[in-house]
């Protein structure tokens, strides 16, 4: 298992090089550094702790600055365990090109946006009743089920909906900025603008595709050969 830590910044378009558009997802992945080595021997199983964006001391408590200290790091805000990722030592940087290359599946998983307290219509997809005035059921719950004084668990009823942690497989990775600490993938992923989100490789197994040329935007088209044109003579 590899992955690596990033934030979400935006969704885009990209064009190949043959003309085809590509929407992309914009992943801003900054270096992780390696904040705990974990193996079978100390902790019971193998895992990276990766950490990545700094922070200001004064957010830390003090417990958490002495592990980022032992690791001769920043603070840093999201930090997240990677199993069964080995191959590096504590306070090493970790760039997207040192884990994953263009054409590769991956997994991303986040926060998904929270959407606030919903009904049962919304949050899981029932059925309406008739919306004639004398109908006298439009958009309620509907039955509870065995009238016992008490709610079985796990009922499916109006509540919070949104802001679990989500997990999109199978998304192909179009282009990896090393310079910029950006990465390109292919459609959307969880959460809203600046949430974190972690990238792994996709454990369906889905092989690589062969990695796609992007349009420069920046190169400027020639401009078409013309004929001069010939003068009037002048009358």
């Amino acid at each position: 298992m590899k992955g690596i830590l990033g934030r979400k910044v935006e969704m885009t378009q990209v064009f190949t090089e043959s003309g085809i558009l590509v929407p992309v997802t914009v992943i801003a992945v900054e270096p992780n550094k390696v904040l705990q080595v974990k193996t079978v021997e100390t902790d019971g199983y193998n895992a990276l702790k990766l950490g990545t964006f700094n922070k200001r001391e004064n957010l830390v408590n003090k417990p958490e600055l002495g592990n980022f200290k032992k690791a001769k790091s920043e603070p840093k805000r999201f930090v997240k365990e990677i199993r069964d990722m080995d191959g590096y030592e504590i306070g090493a940087d970790i760039t997207a090109a040192d884990v994953f290359t263009a054409g590769e599946f991956i997994d991303v998983t986040g926060i998904s946006k929270g959407k606030g307290f919903a009904g049962s219509i919304k949050r899981h997809n029932y059925s309406r009743g008739p919306m004639g005035h004398g109908s006298g059921y439009h958009r309620g719950i509907g039955s509870m089920g065995a009238i016992i004084n008490r709610i079985f668990k796990s009922k499916k009823m109006p509540g919070h909906m949104g802001h679990e942690q989500v997990t999109i497989q199978n998304l192909e990775i179009i282009s990896i900025d090393n310079e910029k600490n950006l990465v390109l993938v292919k459609g959307s992923i969880p959460g809203p603008r600046k949430g974190y989100v972690v990238l792994k490789q996709n454990v369906k197994g889905e092989k690589a595709n062969p990695a796609v040329t992007l349009l420069n935007r920046s190169q400027k088209a020639a401009p078409a050969a013309t004929e001069p044109v010939a003068e009037k003579p002048a009358e």
